[in-house]
């Protein structure tokens, strides 16, 4: 979905480029209200993931592969707003330094694969767990199914671009048939990924995940006949609410998977260059303003062994994606103010009740 220079003119494109800016600015101020001491650090890692996992692409059909846009990944973890900054910060990252996405394009890609995955995402997530049972069972499905849908929403985001401002002259109703077609079989493979990445933070840290707060009900205990609210219990002990266990195993992770299983990842073009390349939507691209780069393609320049220059360009890109989004994210930390902070549940009935 990385959309590249040339696909979409300059008029739309510097729209597109607008919207983004002005949805950045109110998710800047959005996210002080979600981060807190312990998910200001995990955002960054958050980011860093996305960036990991983006790097691995799956098969989906015949020639056709897709990989994470991570939009409802952010969101249901670290909050819409915080999510919205987490896929930019990605983009930016590998629009400069690895010539992934262009950069006149680069408002158009934050509008698509940013706003429009993590709000479509998010409404359906909120939705869903408003009718379903309370419990830890639920929230991985809600997070599935928003997941799922937030993959084709993006499709049909960039056909309206494109027919706002595509640069060929192709039918929309071929380019939005196949672009919804080919993404819908993506979305089931971020909607597993998500929610598999869900589940396995809230089986361990379910005070962590944003998606679960103000989830569980107080537990009641019968006096009199009558219900009332349990006591709240003394809430654990700082050490035991350490992130570091969380962030070190992300980090991990992340390296593993852009350092080394990244090198076994599909080949084949993604949806939006298989679907450019058949209906002929790609006449027009532009040369990346950043080609020559030294990480261009994730690789490492001048290294010849392909496997070692992938996994060292993936490594290099987790590093600097971590420290960007670390420092964004704790910068917005420090600047919310007394009045604006988050509404929180007490760690030990989440634990409980999830």
């Amino acid at each position: 979905m990385h959309v590249p220079d040339g696909f979409i003119n300059v008029p739309v494109s510097a729209a597109a480029g607008v919207v983004a800016a002005g949805a950045v600015a109110v998710s800047l101020k959005g996210a002080r209200r979600e981060l807190d001491e312990r998910t200001a650090p995990l955002a960054g890692l958050v980011a860093a993931f996305i960036f990991a996992v983006q790097m691995l692409n799956f098969p989906v059909a015949a020639g056709t592969s897709g990989h994470l846009l991570g939009g409802a990944l952010a969101a249901i973890l670290v909050g819409p707003f915080t999510g919205v900054l987490c896929v930019s910060v990605v983009l930016l990252m590998q629009g400069v330094l690895f010539a992934d996405g262009g950069l006149t394009a680069l408002g158009v890609n934050i509008s698509d694969m940013a706003i429009v995955t993590t709000v479509v995402a998010y409404l359906v997530f909120r939705g869903l767990v408003k009718v379903l049972p309370r419990g830890r069972r639920s929230i991985t499905v809600a997070s599935f199914v928003a997941a799922l849908l937030s993959v084709p929403a993006t499709a049909v985001a960039f056909t309206f671009l494109y027919a706002l401002g595509g640069t060929t002259d192709v039918s929309i109703g071929k380019v939005a048939t196949a672009m919804v077609g080919v993404h819908v079989l993506i979305g089931i493979g971020e909607a597993a990924i998500t929610a598999l990445t869900v589940g396995a933070v809230i089986a361990v840290r379910p005070d962590l995940v944003y998606g679960a707060r103000g989830l569980t009900q107080p537990l009641k205990l019968r006096v009199a006949g009558e219900l009332v609210d349990a006591p709240a219990a003394e809430p654990a002990p700082a050490a035991a609410r350490s992130t570091r266990p969380v962030w070190i195993a992300g980090i991990v992770a992340s390296l593993v998977l852009a350092g080394f299983v990244s090198f076994y990842a599909s080949a084949d073009p993604d949806g939006l260059e298989k679907v450019a390349h058949d209906k002929g939507i790609d006449k027009k691209a532009e040369d990346h303003a950043t080609a020559d780069s030294p990480l261009a393609d994730y690789g490492v320049k001048d290294i010849t062994d392909t496997r070692l220059s992938g996994g060292l360009a993936g490594v290099i890109g987790v590093g600097v994606t971590v420290v960007a989004g670390t420092a964004v994210f704790w910068g917005l930390r420090r600047r919310r103010t007394n009045d604006t902070s988050p509404a929180t549940v007490p760690e030990d009935v989440t634990s409980e009740k999830i």
